[in-house]
């Protein structure tokens, strides 16, 4: 069980990391991932701390949204984050002798964060996408 108060800042700090202004602000998304990071993406690959910066700094903005978050401590200082990650498509609009791009469907995945909390700030340990 997770106090209250933990969840809501957890959930906050994971949906800092969606928002797109965010992502691209490398001293802000660095100060939340610890230094050990890792990022098992649901393409498969494996990222350290230092990819995920450069692939978030030159990634296009993006609306991410969440849903079915999830907290769950499994230490005093050590939390388990679950939750539904969507990704929009990008919607475009349509060109005079194309179709639409309407049927575009959102990305989903499914996501879990290992966060410690460290001098009273947490940062995330481990990171999992799988598609769902």
């Amino acid at each position: 069980m997770t106090d209250p108060a933990v969840s809501a800042e957890l959930r906050v700090l994971e949906e800092q990391l969606l928002q797109p202004a965010f992502r691209r602000d490398r001293a802000a998304v660095s100060a939340l991932l610890a230094d050990e990071f890792v990022e098992y993406g649901s393409s498969g690959r494996i990222f350290t701390k230092a990819q995920i910066l450069d692939r978030l700094a030159a990634e296009s903005p993006q609306r991410i949204e969440m849903a079915d978050f999830a907290a769950r401590l499994v230490a005093p200082d050590i939390a388990l984050i679950t939750y539904r990650a969507i990704r929009m498509p990008h919607v475009c609009p349509p060109l005079a002798d194309a179709g639409s791009n309407s049927s575009a469907q959102p990305a989903v995945s499914l996501r879990s964060s290992l966060w410690v909390r460290r001098d009273h700030l947490w940062q995330v340990l481990f990171h999992q996408g799988t598609p769902a």
